[in-house]
């Protein structure tokens, strides 16, 4: 690499853009770019002595003009104070204005430096100080631009080496890790599922040399290939715009830097890119959009993301439906539907499984309060640590643990879903309330799943994500969570009792002491050493209603969720039964998408085998995995069933009677959602902003019109409807 400053013939400025060494035999410096150009190349056709005389007289230059081709209709007016450097090739230009909102301006090229480029029909390029190895699809608009270049090396954000490269100029993320222990190397089109199996199965040497070769195989390696901006795009007020591939419709103004990236926009979900932004080494979704001085380094986002007001994303990978604005991410995988809106905020190295909310102050980072730089911190579906939350890691939390303000000195693990914990007990030690969101906070459990449906807006899905917050993940945290509360009221049952202490004696004797001894359980002092890594232990609370409420809904869920898929195949649930052997076995959440962890094991084996060979097919197995997750997670709620009923096979009694338990809940569910906002209307303090009632519902909206509430009700109509007309046999 020149690190000087070299004084060259006008006459070779523009040509020789790939190095001799590199090209093929036989094959010149455009042989990829005209594979790339889809316009004809016979449409092409040397320029007119009475064309250059015009050109010329409107102050335009070449060295060579034997190398600007044009199209027809081709108007050489509409060409001024531009200089045209090796092969250049220009699309029909007629006298017409190209378009967009309210930015209009006329087709042609004006006071422009144009090196090697092909441009599409009905383009418009004006004031941009350095076109360069660039093919432009039909109707761009690039406007005052500093600098915009393709080097023959380009990669367009993919984490591979073109030929000849030094192996230290390859971009990794190092997701999940400060340390770089986790490293993934991006590619076009890469899925959060994809980063999980790659950053998590670390101690598989084969499968991540496997991964490695996927890899390779996904970006060629050649050197010479164009940068490309797509049919109906806009960039505009832009100062360097380098080695940056752009999809068809995006819209990119007043960027500061953009480098190395792949903008997989598309007409129907076209990307925008904002003001002071900063990019480099990247890959943007579908949809996605970013503005006002982000900065973001070495990551991927996903589609339908936003990144704005100041956001750093760094070494990290965020998945779809993502918005997050003005704070600090770094070395992170985080599945879809994230939400940080905080300037005061920052998430370090960390895997964040989905539908996640970071509040103002929280402060989860490794080296911010360890002594290293290689904690990690692993949290299920909807993590949602409070204000001013500070951990320490290294630490582990089950789906839909609420972290209360405070600080929390010592390492966690919180296998409890659902949980609510806290910092702030008298005696100095951590609380955990299980099942706290079932029990006080159904409106917002209930209104996340909501949420998340429709704010995903995805044309094309890529990733398949669950949204529902019992599914077969949450409902095996729930199982083993009901197993351990039972086996710690064992353990301090018999504190001062010479029992057995083998788990499972425990657990049986804690369930027994739960559902027949109630009260004396409500009036133990619950403590557990496991959950934090101190000489203090946790205190647990109401263990006897969690206890309940889990089984609630464990029921709910096995209930709603075997009916529906019976009813939508027209099968009775004794048919289902009889032609299903269901078991419980572990499933996986690998990138919001949920799967039996055996079928993980066969896609694991296809890779060694060698009957899978492309991150495509990869792909593929993702999506024949979901065609299968319907009746996957029906099995899946029928061993729910016979596991919280104690059998092999349920019979009609005992299926009348738990439908019967589970239209309560839901009724009960709907009641929450409506007194949850019901008590917020009607708290004085918050109607003491408004002059009177009217305009609290101009303001606010009438709590009968909320749709959230609306969404409730139909809701429980459908699931009451599916119980009930769903037969036995």
């Amino acid at each position: 690499m020149n690190d000087i400053v070299m004084v060259l013939p006008e006459v070779r400025f523009g040509y020789g853009f790939i190095p001799p060494e590199f090209l093929p035999e036989g094959k010149d410096e455009y042989y990829l770019r005209n594979i790339r150009n889809k316009k004809d190349p016979e449409s092409y056709r040397h320029l007119k002595e009475e064309e250059i005389a015009l050109l010329e007289e409107n102050l335009n230059t070449s060295p060579c003009w034997d190398d600007v081709l044009v199209s027809d209709p081709f108007d050489p007016s509409l060409i001024k104070n531009s200089e045209f450097y090796g092969l250049v090739r220009i699309g029909s230009m007629a006298r017409q204005i190209v378009s967009f909102h309210d930015f209009s301006v006329p087709v042609g090229i004006t006071n422009s430096r144009i090196v090697s480029c092909d441009i599409g029909d009905s383009c418009a390029i004006l004031d941009c100080s350095y076109l360069s190895h660039y093919i432009l699809d039909h109707h761009v608009i690039i406007y005052r631009i500093g600098e915009m270049q393709t080097t023959n090396h380009a990669k367009f954000g993919s984490g591979i080496l073109k030929d000849g490269e030094d192996p230290e100029v390859l971009t990794t993320i190092d997701i999940m890790n400060e340390a770089g222990g986790r490293a993934i190397r991006p590619f076009d089109g890469m899925l959060p599922s994809d980063a999980y199996l790659w950053g998590t199965y670390r101690d598989d040497a084969e499968l991540m040399q496997i991964f490695e070769t996927l890899t390779n195989k996904t970006c060629d390696t050649r050197r010479g290939y164009y940068g490309f901006v797509g049919q109906q795009s806009v960039i505009k007020s832009c100062d360097t715009v380098k080695d940056v591939w752009v999809g068809e419709g995006a819209y990119i103004k007043g960027a500061n830097k953009l480098k190395n990236l792949r903008l997989r926009s598309t007409l129907a979900e076209p990307i925008q890119i904002g003001e002071g932004v900063e990019l480099v080494n990247g890959i943007i979704g579908a949809g996605s959009r970013v503005f006002y001085g982000c900065k973001a380094i070495r990551f991927i986002m996903g589609d339908n993301c936003n990144l704005k007001y100041g956001a750093r994303l760094i070494h990290s990978f965020l998945g779809d439906n993502s918005t997050v604005s003005c704070c600090e991410l770094l070395n992170n995988l985080i599945f879809g539907g994230h939400e940080q809106h905080h300037n005061n905020s920052f998430l370090i190295a960390s895997l964040i499984k989905g539908q996640s909310n970071m509040a103002a102050g929280a402060n989860i980072g490794s080296n911010h309060n360890s002594r290293g730089n290689d904690g990690e911190m692993v949290a299920g579906r909807g993590f949602w640590p409070a204000l001013s939350s500070t951990l320490k890691y290294d630490c582990k939390f089950a789906s839909y643990v609420l972290i209360a303000k405070g600080n929390y000195p010592h390492e966690l693990n919180i296998p409890l879903p659902f949980s609510l914990l806290s910092a702030d007990s008298k005696e100095g030690r951590r609380v955990v309330m299980p099942a706290y969101w079932w029990m006080y906070n159904l409106y917002a459990l209930e209104r996340n799943s909501y949420k998340y449906r429709k704010r995903d807006k995805r044309k094309v899905i890529r990733q398949q994500i669950e949204t529902n917050y019992l599914a077969p993940d949450t409902v095996n945290e729930i199982l083993e969570a009901c197993d351990l509360l039972c086996e710690w009221v064992g353990i301090n049952y018999n504190r001062t009792r010479s029992a057995s202490q083998e788990r499972g004696d425990l657990i049986n004797q804690g369930r027994s002491l739960i559902t027949s001894k109630p009260s004396e359980v409500q009036s133990m002092q619950m403590y557990v050493w496991e959950l934090e890594n101190s000489n203090e232990p946790v205190e647990v609370l109401k263990t006897v209603e969690a206890y309940q409420a889990y089984q609630q809904m464990l029921r709910y869920y096995a209930v709603k969720t075997l009916s529906e898929y019976c009813i939508g195949h027209e099968i009775t649930i004794s048919e289902f039964q009889q032609t299903h052997d269901a078991s419980l076995e572990p499933w996986l959440n690998i990138g919001g998408q949920l799967v039996p962890e055996r079928r993980f094991d066969a896609l694991r084996d296809g890779l060694k085998e060698g009957s899978i060979t492309s991150w495509g097919e990869v792909h593929d197995a993702y999506a024949y995995w979901f065609s299968l997750y319907e009746e996957d997670r029906a099995l899946h709620a029928l061993a729910t069933l016979h596991a919280i009923l104690g059998c092999n096979a349920i019979n009609e009694g005992q299926w009348e009677q738990v439908v019967d338990e589970v239209a309560v809940i839901r009724i009960e569910i709907e009641n929450q959602v409506f007194k949850t906002k019901e008590k917020d209307f009607n708290n004085r303090f918050r109607f003491s902003t408004y002059r009177t009632v009217e305009e609290r519902n101009a303001v606010l909206g009438s709590l009968d019109d909320n749709p959230f509430i609306q969404e409730s009700k139909q809701i429980t109509e459908q699931v009451l409807s599916q119980i009930r007309q769903v037969r036995f046999s």
